[in-house]
């Protein structure tokens, strides 16, 4: 998914190809009467509730750009996906809200099955007293569940978005002197639904968590952490799991069991519960100490649930939670010529399990570093290829020193990696 800020631009770049087609980009958001193209296909473009405009960008590659044309059709796009207050669908789910706006029901058309437990309902916001023996910033005791209160006083719900890329709902909860607003999002090509949370948060001494009970046959979840991953039991059948009552993840927290599977991930917020299959996603806590403001105010934060085939590998959890933690960005090119090709790629990969995770300058300001990594415990060959004829490539550490030849071939260079290791390589180009 592309978004593109400078929507005034594009609008006027719209303007600019329509003629006498059209005076101005309709609001419907079923429209925008303009279509991307990218010398092959056309791609569907969307308005979206804030004035953006929104689209699916097929093949940019790794580290690199696309070119994509506006193209005034003056036709209304229209998608195939229904939505209502009740019941959204497209080629991949279908869901449907309880009068409390929590998923009663979410389908997986490609896989045939029932993603929540029979009786449950998924998206449920609960809050908890939250006063910790000591640190109450930063402690949650294991006694928190004792005291626990259904966020469930719906002000609204209702369709706001429904076009050819994407559909939402936004549910509207009140709490306490809180209001709490969820927009679901269901995509046209996208395997996902996104849940974009604004919470204006008033209150102290409170934690808030939003649970999904999935019907996952699994003892075990496998949550990311920085460079690798690691697995956590679901049950507190020992003392050292009942410890576990609240852990941390950074990207993706994943349940699966033999051949299918759910990742949940997420773009900021990092405390989460998975217990006999109900994953717990933390929103926030509000502690008095030391700030006896502190987390009062605004917050913004997304999070998604990504069904897929087999296991959390197989299923590509890494790269649905880069694209989620890392969206691409469009701009509008106001000025015509230019001598760049349209796309290329700064550096790229051809292993799925490696990960480029950094590019940057050298600290010595000689060459380009790239840190990358294994993701699935597993011994690999890679060829990570360049946009530009390579000069030298060194191996270093992380503190770019003790440098090893690479043996290099015109743009590429072969490294080997072991399972969940950390490479970082200096390439100095021609």
């Amino acid at each position: 998914m592309v978004e593109v800020e400078d929507a005034a631009a594009i609008e006027m770049a719209l303007l600019g190809e329509a003629g006498a087609v059209s005076g101005a980009v309709p609001a419907d958001q079923k429209t925008g009467g303009a279509v991307l193209t990218d010398g092959e296909r056309e791609i569907p473009v969307q308005r979206t509730e804030d004035g953006r405009y929104l689209f699916c960008a097929p093949e940019v590659p790794p580290k690199g750009y696309k070119t994509f044309a506006v193209k005034c059709t003056g036709n209304l796009a229209r998608g195939t996906m229904e939505v209502s207050a009740s019941r959204m669908e497209n080629r991949f789910f279908i869901i449907e809200y309880n009068d409390k706006g929590q998923f009663s029901r979410i389908y997986d058309k490609r896989e045939r099955r029932e993603l929540l437990r029979p009786g449950t309902a998924g998206n449920v916001i609960m809050s908890y007293e939250d006063r910790p023996h000591n640190y109450d910033a930063w402690d949650i005791n294991n006694y928190y569940t004792e005291k626990s209160w259904e966020i469930d006083q719906v002000r609204s719900i209702e369709v706001t978005e429904d076009g050819p890329v994407r559909a939402a709902v936004t549910v509207v909860r009140d709490y306490l002197d809180s209001r709490i607003t969820q927009t679901v999002y269901i995509y046209e090509d996208v395997p996902r639904i996104d849940i974009r949370n604004v919470v204006d948060w008033k209150e102290h001494l409170i934690l808030l968590k939003d649970l999904f009970p999935l019907d996952i046959h699994t003892d075990e979840a496998t949550f990311e952490i920085q460079f690798g991953n690691v697995k956590r039991s679901t049950h507190s059948n020992t003392s050292w799991d009942f410890a576990k009552f609240e852990v941390c993840a950074h990207k993706w927290i994943d349940l699966s069991e033999y051949g299918y599977g759910v990742s949940l991930l997420n773009d900021s917020k990092y405390g989460c519960s998975v217990k006999d299959g109900v994953v717990g996603l933390t929103m926030l806590k509000s502690p008095v100490y030391p700030n006896p403001e502190a987390d009062k105010e605004i917050h913004e934060f997304w999070y998604s649930i990504y069904p897929h085939r087999g296991e959390w590998k197989q299923g590509e959890t890494v790269k649905q939670a880069y694209q989620l933690n890392n969206p691409m960005r469009a701009v509008v090119k106001r000025t015509k010529g230019g001598t760049l090709p349209a796309s290329d790629s700064l550096i790229s990969v051809d292993a799925d399990n490696v990960v480029i995770e950094t590019v940057k300058m050298a600290e010595d300001g000689d060459g380009m570093v790239v840190r990358l990594y294994e993701c699935h415990n597993r011994r690999s060959e890679a060829v990570l290829t360049t946009g530009r004829t390579i000069r030298q490539a060194v191996e270093t550490d992380m503190l770019e020193e003790k440098p090893k030849e690479l043996a290099v071939e015109g743009n590429r260079i072969g490294i080997r990696l072991l399972p969940y290791e950390i490479k970082t390589v200096k390439i100095r180009l021609e």
